[in-house]
């Protein structure tokens, strides 16, 4: 068998991160990452790429102009409430869309010029022992990282139960045309509560378009397409996929030992948004320096993301619950319709890593009393 310091399985976002981390880490450090696909590969996304995603790639040294290139930042928001109250307004900082088949495989090359190696390869067997991770016979690894989605073999392997239901969204995503560029746009929708839709500009006269809602709401693929319908009418997506989000109020606790779990397999989805790809380069980057640490990394993985994104993901979780209150959704967004400053609160909270903070509570407390 190979033995290699470091095997990451899956090759997105949060595997190529964690992949360019543990060489930063560890310039010696032989890293390998296995992905059932061969790049460039589609994965069923938003394509949003918040600028507090970049910030961390550029920290692993890869230069976000590189990623970003050939596609325009996206420097305002539009948002609708379960009520109808819409607001637009130019965020603190550009986001951009980037399709996955694009990102993803800027990603694992700038990992692989870093000096991991890439193969196609299935993992189907996970082997913990005391002194290393045996994968399918093949394989064993001193620090085994799962960055392998929604549905992670790794995740299995450890034993850790998939989220509840009322923890799960389900989302449908296509490509149409579009001749709005520069906003990207979320409707919500006080039917079926809470589910949304979206679109994304990419900059080349089409949007990334979806609708998502939660899978304890008996979501289908005929409810899923009359939701987008509804909410983003005349639009005629191509080629639409469905994918599970799992959220993060259903996280799991990272164990212990030499297996981490990053990204999708983490269950770090945002659950008001179903942002994921600033969590997933972020868990990922945290994953990769913690496996140096070998028998310890899983103990060190865990405290490194409680202190970076443990008072974030707590904000998260109780506006979630918030926001089942379809008028609590409306007071929040005629804040922020009003002040900018609780306008960037929410984007930070539902985008990057930001907290429920008390502007956005007493702006919503004001508007709830007139």
């Amino acid at each position: 068998m190979e033995h290699w310091d470091v095997v990451v399985v899956g090759g997105g976002p949060a595997g190529a991160a964690c992949a360019l981390a543990a060489r930063q880490a560890s310039p010696g450090a032989r890293v390998l990452v296995l992905d059932r696909a061969d790049f460039p590969r589609d994965k069923v996304c938003g394509d949003g790429i918040a600028p507090e995603a970049l910030d961390v790639l550029a920290g692993l040294g890869v230069d976000p102009a590189a990623v970003t290139t050939g596609y325009p930042a996206v420097p305002r928001l539009r948002l609708r409430s379960p009520g109808g109250t819409t607001l637009e307004r130019a965020t603190e900082r550009p986001s951009h869309v980037i399709p996955r088949a694009v990102l993803d495989a800027r990603l694992i090359a700038a990992a692989q010029v870093a000096g991991a190696e890439l193969r196609r390869h299935t993992v189907r067997r996970i082997t913990v022992r005391a002194d290393a991770v045996e994968v399918d016979g093949a394989f064993t690894a001193g620090v085994l990282v799962g960055a392998d989605g929604a549905e992670s073999v790794v995740r299995r392997a450890l034993g850790v139960p998939r989220n509840r239901p009322d923890q799960v969204a389900i989302a449908i995503r296509g490509y149409a045309p579009s001749a709005e560029e520069g906003v990207q746009v979320i409707l919500t929708t006080e039917q079926r509560w809470p589910a949304y839709a979206w679109s994304f500009p990419i900059g080349d006269g089409r949007a990334n378009v979806g609708y998502g809602e939660l899978t304890s709401g008996g979501a289908t693929r005929a409810g899923l397409l009359e939701g987008l319908h509804r909410l983003l009418p005349g639009v005629e997506p191509d080629e639409l996929r469905a994918h599970r989000l799992p959220l993060s109020t259903g996280r799991p606790r990272q164990p212990d030992g030499r297996v981490l779990l990053a990204g999708d397999a983490a269950s770090l989805i945002n659950p008001l948004t179903g942002e994921g790809i600033f969590y997933a380069v972020l868990s990922g980057a945290l994953a990769g320096r913690a496996a140096a640490r070998g028998a310890e990394a899983g103990a060190v993985h865990r405290r490194a993301l409680t202190r970076r994104l443990g008072a974030h993901l707590r904000s998260s979780s109780a506006a979630s619950r918030l926001s089942r209150w379809p008028l609590l959704m409306d007071a929040v967004f005629r804040g922020a319709a009003a002040d900018q400053r609780v306008f960037d609160d929410v984007v930070a909270l539902g985008l990057a890593d930001g907290r429920l903070t008390p502007r956005t509570l007493l702006a919503a407390s004001r508007r709830l009393r007139s």
